[in-house]
């Protein structure tokens, strides 16, 4: 068989198929059916098919296209499009060019503190203040969080000023966890600022995770949550020491369990799983899904379209990975579990919160000589900074949406 037949009708190439191309050094990991082939050092990763991530590596090896082309048809039985291929690698920025100088070697900071906050003296500390804790609230059920423990102080503004910069510190930490369970593994990560529905939310991008394999992803997966966990831990522990001799509580106490409650309500809010929280990244992960969510909320969308006879607007379930199918018969009710469990806290915490801090500042208003001057300036300043993170999320959204106009960043690449 001759090389045109092989490589079929000559067509203008920027590549001379008969000359080794160059590759940077790439990481290939298999799970199941396919295989993750990336760059650490820029983050760039594609999932192929086994017999994709062979031909690449058969490239990397030295292997010009032309004979790579030829051993692939003898191999597998087929004829591949190896300028379709070579587009695609270098899209993703696999190949090496002359005039470019080599990539600097990734180095992955705070890797030894990784490893050490979750070595085995760490997890027994943590163990060790969690279930503390848990006897504190067991003895004292003051310690308990509740949203009353948010009211430490008649200003409002106080709480909201304070918990706000708690609040930094504790997601820093909560995305930290993540950062560093994934750099403990030599994976970089990068920290950004998001959101959730209407949530403004500090996310960990690991994208080099898809090259360890499954099992060790959980941990970097569930750190954060770990931390919220061991922080509401030793909030309440502070409490209960800051506590006067007969029990009562004092301001700091009373700061201590309103911080501790906050981080509880991010903790509840990982079970909103119509939203890729963790505890969703986790199931995702488990069951090898590809995009659970996408599947799962058109899973939803066709049982309530049938049952309402409405078969018009029925998705086409042929079209979706056979795994994330499967598993979305099931998780797809989950999604309204995530739905009821986010109005129970809003019934349950953040409706009578938000009722009691609003009455209360609105009171300061039209009450006669009831309160200081200082009180209703109070209630003023609270009301304005109460507006702004609304504005802030506006923000967020216009910048995502200008993103999504930007090409893709990752591609599916096969052979």
């Amino acid at each position: 068989m001759s090389d045109a037949e092989v490589l079929g009708p000559a067509v203008e190439t920027r590549f001379d198929l008969g000359q080794p191309v160059i590759l940077h050094p790439l990481v290939y990991l298999e799970d199941g059916n396919d295989v993750t082939v990336g760059r650490h050092d820029i983050e760039s990763y594609a999932v192929l098919s086994p017999d994709g991530a062979a031909l690449v590596r058969k490239l990397e090896d030295g292997v010009t296209p032309q004979d790579t082309v030829r051993w692939y048809e003898q191999e597998y039985g087929e004829p591949v499009d190896i300028e379709d291929m070579l587009e695609g690698l270098d899209e993703l920025g696999f190949l090496h060019h002359g005039d470019q100088t080599e990539p600097a070697k990734v180095v992955v900071r705070w890797q030894h503190l990784g490893k050490a906050l979750f070595s085995v003296p760490a997890w027994i500390a943590y163990g060790l203040i969690v279930a503390w804790s848990l006897v504190l609230m067991a003895r004292s059920p003051q310690l308990l969080p509740t949203f009353h423990n948010i009211f430490f102080t008649d200003y409002y503004t106080v709480i909201q000023a304070t918990l706000f910069v708690a609040a930094i510190p504790l997601l820093l930490l909560h995305e930290s966890f993540h950062a560093l369970a994934g750099r403990r593994l030599g994976l970089p990560s990068k920290l950004s600022i998001g959101r959730r529905f209407y949530f403004l939310v500090l996310e960990t991008s690991m994208d080099s995770l898809v090259t360890v394999p499954r099992r060790q992803r959980y941990l970097p997966i569930l750190a954060g949550m770990l931390a919220d966990v061991v922080m509401i831990s030793v909030f309440t522990i502070a409490a209960d020491l800051m506590r006067a001799a007969d029990g009562s509580s004092t301001v700091g106490a009373r700061f201590c369990l309103a911080v501790a409650f906050s981080i509880f309500l991010r903790v509840l809010w990982q079970f909103s799983l119509y939203l890729r929280t963790d505890l969703y990244a986790l199931v995702s992960t488990v069951l090898g899904c590809v995009d659970l969510h996408t599947t799962a909320k058109r899973t939803l969308a066709n049982h309530f379209n049938r049952l309402l006879g409405r078969r018009a607007k029925l998705h086409d379930e042929s079209t979706w990975h056979p795994v994330d199918r499967k598993v979305a018969r099931w998780y797809s009710w989950l999604i309204l579990a995530g739905y009821t469990v986010s109005l129970t806290t809003f019934v349950i915490a953040l409706a009578p919160l938000a009722i009691k801090m609003f009455t209360g500042v609105l009171s300061r208003f039209f009450a006669d000589n009831a309160y200081s001057g200082l009180q209703v300036l109070d209630s003023a300043v609270f009301l304005t900074f109460s507006i702004l993170p609304s504005a802030f999320v506006v923000l967020i959204a216009l910048r995502d949406r200008r993103r999504r106009r930007q090409s893709p960043q990752y591609h599916h690449v096969t052979a």
